[in-house]
Parts: structure tokens; sequence; C-alpha cells
């Protein structure tokens, strides 16, 4: 399985200090992701790696880099989005990669009218 996008790419989007190994790993769920939904549409080449790599970053902030959805400087407090059923949505990055699909595949899996599956090639 090729992949579409790289760690570098992917770093332009989300601000991170993982390793690019890590960020390689991400990268190959997110491939297989945009292939087992997408690769069979009529979207270019350039599209799905734009895709790819937001759906890489998504998957980042839903584990290492979580999204926080309040912060407070006094008393330093922090709390992070954990609301995992919203899939796609839950993530500001997550949602661009729906908004990139022109096919409205990732909107229908966001909705719950596709199953989201991974399958190894």
């Amino acid at each position: 399985m090729a992949v579409r996008t790289t760690a570098a790419e992917v770093k332009q989007i989300i601000d991170t200090s993982i390793s690019d190994a890590i960020v390689n790993g991400y990268i190959v769920s997110a491939s297989l992701f945009v292939t087992n939904h997408l690769g069979s549409t009529d979207l270019d080449a350039a599209t799905l790696e734009d895709i790819e790599r937001w759906v890489t970053a998504h998957l980042i902030s839903m584990t290492r880099e979580r999204q926080a959805s309040e912060e407070k400087a006094g008393s330093a407090e922090q709390v992070f989005t954990q609301q995992f059923a919203l899939g796609l949505r839950n993530t500001l990055y997550g949602q661009i990669a729906i908004d990139l699909d022109t096919t409205s595949t990732l909107n229908e899996l966001a909705d719950g009218k596709k199953d989201i599956s991974l399958q190894a090639l």
C-alpha cells in the first residue's frame, strides 16, 4: 500500500513534537481509511492526498495531541474534548477532511449513513 502524504506535510497543519516515525504510523491508518472509503471515487490524487493529510492530523489529535475544549490561565486548567462518538466531526482536522470530500462520502460516514471500517490491503 502506498501512502499519499508525508510526516513533514502533516506537521505543517498540526503542531506536534511527536517523531516522524510515529506520525508515519498514523499516516498508514489514514491511508487505509482514505483508500477504503474514497479510493474508488472520482476524486483526483491531489485531493485524496490532502484528505489523507487531514485525516492523519485528526487521528493524532484524537490520541496524542487532543484538542482543548476549555483553557484557563489562573490555576492552569485544561479540559479536552472527549466526544468519541462524533468521529471525524470531533476535531477541526476531521471537519476539514469532510469538507474536502466533494463526494460526500465522509459526511455520510460522520452522519452514520455508512459503516466505518478499516481493511488490510
